[in-house]
């Protein structure tokens, strides 16, 4: 394997020029500096990295605190942060949640400070994680995943308020006014967002909102709302706070003898990739889970080096149509 003096020697400089350009120093000439590169990739030169931490007293290293439960909006955004720490340098290390109490917060904070992370990022999406974080003491930026509307300048927005009237917005713009919402679980920020944006779009049409049926993102709890919503017989369209459960509202439907969308219309939101694969391809709201990790490690790096934090836009979501939507007819009750 290349030492640091290898590379010294092919680039022409001394060894600790090469230790400041690999710590990117600002006193190095830009073109000593790429001499020096040039010569550690010709070399595939591998910094030790204990070594730089001795002197830097950073291991270049990323924590990310994850409070979720495996779903696809989390993971995407995982993957992006893992892949653009890597492009800047960074490692990640990741700490998931056993439950989300104070306590287990706390402690999970310590351990990876205990890891000597240079900064955390929490895809924690229930408010009471958010809370928590915000009321601690940490010596360590912290950044969270907030995709919900109104998210502070600690957090990142994605518009799920916005999102979710576009799809209600879609139902009633075909004449549905029959429209029930299936939500996700109480505390997820996402899901009280989403429900938010339901009740604002069928109140400014005018229309009395029913009341929110509270779900818990899986497709087996979407197969029971399916039988009970059918036994109910009082709706046209229903909008659904994730595609996992809105896949199993249609299997449930289905079993009770109704169709999607010839007996009730189904827009969802996420876009999962087998959104457009499922019979019928799902309407859905779409929404860029690796941009939200890219952008919360753009923040993250910022607030580590001490730069001032990029002003970042929400991310608006889109409305993706699709084959789960058609103008009401009549519901039989089975």
């Amino acid at each position: 394997m290349s030492s640091i003096r290898d590379v010294a020697r092919l680039a022409g400089v001394s060894h600790q020029t090469v230790s400041r350009v690999i710590n990117e120093h600002p006193s190095v000439r830009e073109g000593t500096r790429q001499r020096v590169l040039d010569a550690i990739a010709q070399l595939d030169y591998r910094p030790n990295v204990a070594a730089r931490a001795l002197v830097t007293n950073s291991l270049n290293l990323i924590g990310v605190l994850s409070a979720t439960t495996g779903e696809f909006g989390a993971t995407s955004s995982l993957t992006a942060i893992e892949e653009a720490a890597r492009a800047a340098g960074y490692s990640v290390t990741t700490l998931n949640l056993p439950d989300v109490s104070a306590d287990s917060i706390h402690a999970a904070v310590r351990q990876l400070q205990n890891e000597r992370v240079d900064g955390l990022i929490a895809l924690a999406p229930q408010a009471r994680v958010s809370h928590v974080l915000a009321g601690m003491r940490a010596d360590i930026p912290i950044v969270t995943l907030q995709t919900a509307s109104g998210a502070t300048a600690e957090t990142l927005s994605a518009d799920q308020v916005a999102g979710a009237r576009l799809a209600t917005e879609h139902l009633i713009s075909l004449g549905h006014r029959d429209v029930v919402h299936l939500a996700g679980p109480q505390d997820w920020v996402e899901a009280e967002s989403r429900m938010q944006g339901y009740l604002d779009a069928m109140l400014d049409a005018d229309i009395s909102p029913f009341p929110p049926v509270r779900g818990d993102w899986t497709a087996d709890f979407g197969h029971t709302a399916g039988v009970e919503l059918a036994h109910r017989g009082d709706m046209t369209a229903v909008f659904v706070a994730n595609d996992v459960m809105a896949i199993g509202l249609i299997h449930g439907f289905r079993d009770m003898g109704l169709e999607v969308p010839r007996d009730v219309s189904v827009v969802s939101f996420d876009d999962i990739p087998v959104a457009a694969h499922v019979t019928p391809a799902l309407t859905t709201v779409h929404q860029d889970f690796q941009a939200l990790g890219r952008r919360a490690l753009l923040l993250l790096l910022a607030e580590i080096r001490g730069e001032t934090p990029p002003v970042l836009e929400p991310a608006h979501p889109r409305l993706i149509v699709r084959d789960s939507t058609a103008t009401p007819h009549t519901v039989t009750q089975p």
